[in-house]
């Protein structure tokens, strides 16, 4: 029997040049979600200074709430909003800035038009499936949300090889309040065992052929069960490393995750809101293509 597909980490040296945001600007602009009942979230693509070696700067997407904008523009710095949540998404092997069957489209327009809002950084990476740098670009956006918009709890969300640096990051940073992925690999993903009692949701198709579901059971048990934290596993039949059968549930799966170590309570009407289908299936795969996350050794099956 061969053994299962764990990693799509490279050990190659990075290129030349880092990774830059795709130019399509449906990837960028705001989606318009009909149960929403205040105004539309800010959404800007940004860099992000990362200091290291390198000397260069991470691109992403961010998704403010209105009211965290505004407070942005005025905000007194010796009384600072306390307390604040983000929510950092983070693609695989490719980089990119959509997710998984695009899920992060969807997800981090939820986030920011919550009554509540939660501001969520869809995250590329300056080279993608090196582990070092990306976790480095990871800690440079959680420092750019803190000096910014004062921010101090962040929930990480990766897919695929985004597992490693999530749970790099997750368990040696107490700024990290809760991480999930879909479909990670195992190698370089040691720090979940340090992560408890902060909460984990792995998600996986079990017809995964890029990495084998085996890959986040491993996860699970290594998370362990001693320590009071909250563990959850689901493995969907039938689907594949994008989880493109079931991304709309994937989606509001990992928007209850979210609001739920954020602390934020559901208000009533936007249970329509965490369940609403932003992005048409059909156009799933070819949005990933657009925003990157298809690049390098990552695909859909």
């Amino acid at each position: 029997m061969p053994e299962p597909k764990t990693s799509l980490s490279t050990t190659s040296p990075p290129p030349s040049s880092p990774h830059h945001l795709p130019s399509d600007p449906s990837l960028i602009r705001p989606i318009k979600i009909a149960a929403a009942n205040k105004k539309p979230p800010i959404t800007e693509s940004l860099t992000i200074k990362v200091a290291d070696p390198l000397d260069s700067a991470v691109p992403g997407v961010l998704h403010l709430p209105p009211d965290l904008h505004k407070a942005s523009q005025t905000t007194d710095d010796n009384n600072p909003p306390r307390n604040l949540t983000a929510a950092i998404l983070l693609s695989g092997a490719g980089g990119g800035i959509v997710g998984p069957s695009s899920i992060y489209l969807g997800l981090a327009a939820k986030l920011a038009s919550l009554h509540h809002g939660v501001p969520a950084l869809r995250l590329d990476y300056r080279y993608p499936a090196r582990n070092r740098y990306c976790v480095a670009d990871v800690r440079a956006a959680m420092s750019y949300l803190q000096d910014k918009y004062h921010i101090s709890r962040f929930v990480l969300i990766g897919w695929s090889f985004g597992g490693a640096p999530v749970f790099t990051v997750g368990g040696s940073d107490p700024r990290v309040v809760g991480c999930a992925t879909v479909a990670s690999q195992t190698a370089e993903t040691e720090g979940i065992e340090r992560l408890a009692p902060r909460p984990v949701l792995l998600l996986h198709g079990l017809n995964d052929r890029t990495l084998d579901p085996y890959c986040s059971r491993s996860l699970y048990e290594r998370y362990g069960s001693r320590k009071g934290g909250q563990r959850e596993l689901k493995l969907f039949k039938g689907d594949d490393h994008a989880l493109t059968r079931n991304a709309a549930e994937a989606e509001e799966r990992l928007c209850r995750f979210v609001m739920k170590c954020a602390g934020v309570e559901k208000e009533d009407g936007e249970r329509r809101l965490v369940g609403e289908k932003l992005v048409d299936g059909k156009e799933r795969v070819r949005l990933m293509e657009k925003g990157g996350d298809l690049d390098g050794r990552e695909n859909v099956e």
